[in-house]
């Protein structure tokens, strides 16, 4: 039968005993089963599907070491070719919870937009610098569980109301106030395949059907009881987590891979971050993807879609950490210009910045470090004291203006500061995290910041004060390597307004990146430009987040394969993502079980850490 209510709480702390159990999501065959997912993996022997377990990666940053990109550029007819990568290169099958944007991004695709979402999920924890690879290990609390059924309730109820019946329900029932089969199971099965990323089975079908069927007959109402039936299959694992299900590659004996319909989920999560469309389920259904050529033909599609732009913003939104800005506000004595609404317009101003240099002008990614061409909302236009449109409007920054590239605009500026002030060494600090995927050590505890939050009055500008500051050996170190970079910052001040002067000092704009110096907002946008580790981090975040997570091995086959294929390719965005999507790594996966903690004690110590960390 359908699972009830209960059973489903059952099955989620089931879920949520492995992983914290093992400290990962280790779960093999019986409790796949447990769960009600037991075609997770399948076999041709029972001994290989006991050592195909499926399993979360370790939930620490693994990064890659320094890696120089290749220089030289393909031609069309390889871009047009299957790009498979490295033979030995695999991935991991995971179990994966939905993101609140996936699940939200799903139901939108599949009911349309007509149907209003008011819920608030729990976050990920961020691991490996993103949230999205924390979804494999996400735990699954009881208020969660509730919020997921309120949400499902609202969702159904709304799904088979008078107003929306009419074009979401493709059958009417011969008699509203009685049961009718075969319109139930005419919708059930085609609203379930989407929901489930895959056809359900006979059983599965039979089980849901008679779970409609019971509720209309009693409550003598067919819509009823074909809500009840909806509302059950979104509280389902089957929709909430994103099970990894592996088969034999036939290609290669000794190799396994994802079935077509765990591949299609991967490509989608991927590229659109929702639900694959009825178009992929069925290339996945006739095992179209199985196929080099076929799977290149569906990716391109995917590529060239609107819903491409979803992708890349939900990317790039977890990427710069910009789930801190639901926290992120200022004095409004001190920034009286920088309001709730500059918050909002401050996120969404990055991200229509990288949407129309990478998708819509095929931009280089390194560009944007460097460009002036941006978009400015009325809010934002009190911030960077520029005449304000009338909403949004696309806007090029002089030649002689400071702003240059994404480090000046007041997402990144405001969101690594104080609320009061400006901080050099928290916006030196997010530079080295976030692009170029550094770790930079947390302050030692019992510090003492008197000298930066209270300082000597004679100490005018913030470049005095973490002077004073650094003359604290403990601190110094860490200090080395985030200071000089967030020093050449301090023209913008903790909202991201520009200052020439700090308490009536001029303002010392100068500063260095790992031996680079420069003088200007200017010269550090350059100088990241011309890092070779800005482009390897991307690449090393991308294919983290599409596969749901790195691998020690990682960074000795994949991540230098896709360095070169990204510099080849010009550092275009979409052109990385193709070339990931369309790797052997991307679709095989690792016959391993669950996470050996040797592994993920040697992950631990190969993070890269920031130059000169432990320095003195």
């Amino acid at each position: 039968m359908l699972p009830t209510w209960s059973e489903i709480v059952v099955r989620l702390a089931l879920l949520e005993q492995s992983r914290r159990r093992w400290g990962v999501c280790a779960l093999g065959l019986a409790t796949l089963t447990a769960l009600g997912l037991a075609g997770c993996i399948t076999s041709a022997t029972p001994s290989t599907a006991s050592s195909s377990t499926v399993r979360t990666p370790a939930t620490t940053d693994t990064s890659s070491t320094a890696r120089a990109p290749a220089t030289a550029r393909t031609t069309a007819a390889e871009q047009s070719e299957p790009a498979s990568g490295p033979a030995s290169a695999t991935s991991v099958a995971r179990v994966r919870l939905l993101s609140q944007d996936q699940y939200f991004n799903s139901i939108g695709y599949i009911f349309g937009p007509d149907i209003t979402l008011a819920a608030h999920f729990a976050p990920f924890r961020r691991t490996q610098g993103l949230l999205e690879i924390g979804a494999s290990s996400a735990g699954v609390t009881t208020g969660q569980i509730e919020e997921f059924q309120r949400t499902a309730a609202a969702l159904a109820e709304q799904v088979v109301s008078p107003q929306h019946r009419g074009f979401l329900i493709p059958c009417a029932p011969k008699d509203g106030r009685r049961a009718d089969p075969k319109c139930a199971r005419e919708f059930l099965s085609a609203v379930g395949r989407l929901l489930y990323r895959r056809p359900l089975t006979s059983a599965e079908l039979t089980q849901i059907v008679a779970k409609a069927n019971e509720g209309a007959d009693r409550l003598k109402d067919f819509y009823a009881g074909l809500s009840s039936a909806l509302e059950g299959m979104l509280i389902s694992p089957d929709f909430l987590f994103v099970v990894d299900r592996a088969e034999p590659d036939p290609r290669h004996a000794d190799q396994m891979r994802l079935d077509g319909y765990s591949l299609a989920a991967r490509l989608s999560l991927f590229l659109w971050n929702a639900t694959p469309d009825d178009e992929l389920l069925q290339e996945a259904g006739r095992g179209d993807l199985g196929s080099e050529a076929a799977r290149a033909r569906a990716v391109d599609r995917m590529l060239a879609s609107p819903r491409l732009e979803a992708g890349v913003r939900a990317f790039f939104d977890d990427m710069l950490s910009f789930d801190d800005f639901a926290t992120l506000s200022k004095d409004p004595q001190i920034y009286p210009s920088f309001t709730g609404v500059t918050v909002q317009d401050a996120r969404e101003q990055t991200l229509r910045t990288i949407v129309n240099h990478l998708l819509v002008k095929r931009g280089d990614y390194r560009d944007l470090f460097t460009t002036r061409d941006t978009f400015v909302s009325p809010s934002l236009a009190a911030i960077y004291r520029v005449p304000a449109p009338p909403g949004w409007s696309e806007y090029d920054f002089p030649a002689t203006s400071p702003r240059v590239g994404l480090l000046t605009e007041a997402s990144f500026l405001a969101a690594h500061a104080h609320p009061g002030r400006s901080s050099p060494t928290r916006r030196g600090k997010a530079l080295r995290e976030l692009f170029l995927c550094q770790i930079v050590p947390r302050p030692p505890p019992n510090v003492d910041f008197s000298k930066v939050e209270n300082p000597d009055p004679t100490l005018k500008t913030m470049r005095e004060r973490l002077s004073a500051h650094r003359s604290n050996p403990v601190c110094a170190g860490c200090h080395r390597i985030t200071d000089p970079i967030g020093l050449s910052l301090e023209n913008f001040d903790g909202a991201g307004e520009f200052r020439a002067t700090e308490n009536g000092a001029p303002i010392d704009a100068s500063g260095s990146l790992d031996g680079k110096s420069f003088t200007s907002p200017e010269g550090l946008a350059q100088a990241l430009h011309d890092d070779p580790q800005v482009p390897a981090c991307l690449v090393q975040r991308l294919y983290g987040y599409a596969v749901g997570g790195l691998e020690k091995s990682d960074s000795q086959v994949m991540l230098p394969y896709l360095d070169q294929r990204f510099a080849a390719q010009g550092y275009r965005v979409p052109d990385l993502m193709r070339t990931i999507a369309l790797s052997n790594a991307f679709a095989e996966v690792s016959r391993s079980g669950a996470a050996n903690p040797t592994t993920t004690a040697t992950a631990q110590r190969a993070q890269r850490r920031a130059p000169a960390a432990s320095a003195k």
